[in-house]
């Protein structure tokens, strides 16, 4: 088992935390350049341009959480796999999702080219900006496949308990992507494509580090035969991934429809709504990452058939969340314009901001303690009630949106955030214990700690 870490041995605060702090540099480290990319954006080329780039955020969850997703749930069977020692079907379950994935990434890059510019005007995307957001999203959707390629090495490496190749991984990707980004607007001005470029070519970077990685993996070392063999895992690969792309992609649309009203507000309030979106991914990445950790730690011990050692995990999670929330909705409630300031120059998008943020910063614990949940149910190989749980994310999202909208104006964008996140965790709290009792039953051991 070189160049992995087995979950399901050894102290367990320990070992959450051993494989947590890398993955949440890694993760903050990939949102800080995600900022970094909307404020050179911004102060480069202006808050129209911005808001340009902003406008693709739901648009790319859509089709990029679609495929996070998939790689998700794969992960979930090749950490099961590898928890439970089985070592032909570990090698089995990495061909059949890398053959599925080439498939999958090859059709949902196609479909997004295609149906692209039909869906900015759905989402009633301001005639200044348009032009922008799909020069920006035929590069980003180009490159749709190298995306996926990173998630699911990515993915693979977290089952392993690998989560240190992420972060060297990310941290040459973020380097690449500022120098890039600096260089295609501010020396070549080439516009928001420049941005969607420099993504795009750090991407590759990380996947190259992740694949190289993965090669030195003995566990993992695939020949013909396991390509030849893996058939019977397909249809297990898309029994696991399949909900859980589509609970990504139901959430994608509820914020299709959020950034729907938003940009019928006018660009100032696109602009705005643009930048808190970012600070709300960055800050929510601590409870994020506890949620990545609970499904690696919750799949290899599931696998293992090791119970108690899981409800001990998620203490462990569930206390990352409550210091990350202490911490970062604090600076979200009583620094929200010094915050909206780092992207936004006009002072209408200032203000807007400054009204966003403190709501989410206060009701920041509901997506943190989600991801925790969440992640615990998927691990244990229970998608279905993620699945509906981002129906619940959606049918949330345009109820107060639609509803609320007239009657307290932008900030109903951030209400409809937290209702969505209060309502999912709302479903996946009791599918936890639910699933975790009924695992209970087929056996317990005794708790290593």
């Amino acid at each position: 088992m070189s160049d992995t870490t087995d979950m399901t041995e050894g102290n367990i605060r320990s070992t959450i935390l051993k494989f947590y702090f890398p993955m949440l540099v890694t993760s903050m480290l990939q949102q800080l350049y995600t900022v970094a990319d909307i404020a050179i954006v911004g102060k480069g080329l202006g808050d129209d341009k911005l808001a340009a780039v902003g406008n693709m955020s739901s648009v790319t969850f859509l089709i990029f959480g679609f495929a996070m997703g998939l790689s998700n749930g794969f992960s979930v069977i090749v950490a099961q796999e590898f928890g439970a020692k089985q070592q032909t079907r570990l090698r089995q379950s990495v061909a059949a999702a890398i053959r599925l994935a080439v498939v999958i990434a090859a059709v949902l890059t196609c479909l997004s080219l295609i149906f692209l510019p039909d869906i900015l005007r759905l989402m009633q995307t301001n005639p200044a900006i348009i032009g922008d957001s799909l020069r920006y999203g035929y590069y980003i959707f180009g490159g749709l496949t190298i995306t996926f390629s990173y998630n699911l090495c990515a993915g693979f490496l977290r089952a392993l308990g690998d989560s240190r190749t992420p972060l060297r991984a990310i941290i040459a990707s973020s380097i690449v992507n500022l120098a890039l980004d600096s260089l295609l607007i501010f020396v070549f001005k080439t516009g928001v494509e420049g941005a969607a470029i420099a993504t795009v070519f750090s991407q590759m970077v990380s996947t190259a580090i992740c694949l190289h990685r993965l090669r030195r993996i003995e566990d993992i070392h695939l020949t013909r035969v396991d390509f030849k063999t893996c058939a019977p895992f397909y249809g297990i690969l898309f029994g696991n991934g399949l909900p859980m792309a589509l609970m990504n992609s139901i959430t994608a649309i509820g914020c299709v429809v959020v950034q729907y009203f938003v940009n019928g507000m006018g660009v100032a309030f696109t602009s705005a709504y643009s930048a808190c979106s970012k600070y709300i991914n960055l800050f929510m990445q601590p409870g994020c990452t506890a949620g990545y950790t609970m499904s690696a730690f919750t799949s290899q011990n599931y696998g293992a058939r090791k119970y108690d050692r899981i409800r001990s995990g998620l203490t462990v999670c569930v206390m990352i969340c409550v210091i990350a929330y202490a911490l970062l909705g604090s600076m979200m409630c009583f620094l929200p314009r010094q915050l909206a300031g780092i992207m936004l120059n006009g002072e209408d998008s200032l203000a807007l901001a400054a009204q966003f943020l403190p709501i989410s910063g206060a009701l920041l614990i509901g997506v943190d303690l989600l991801f925790v949940f969440r992640s615990g149910v998927q691990g244990m190989g229970h998608p279905t009630a993620p699945m509906i749980s981002g129906v619940m994310e959606m049918v949330m999202r345009i109820s107060v949106i639609v509803i609320f909208t007239k009657l307290i104006g932008f900030r109903a964008t951030a209400f409809a955030e937290a209702s969505a996140w209060f309502g999912a965790l709302a479903i996946n709290l009791p599918a936890f214990f639910y699933y975790y009792c009924k695992a209970k039953k087929n056996g317990t051991e005794t708790l290593s700690v």
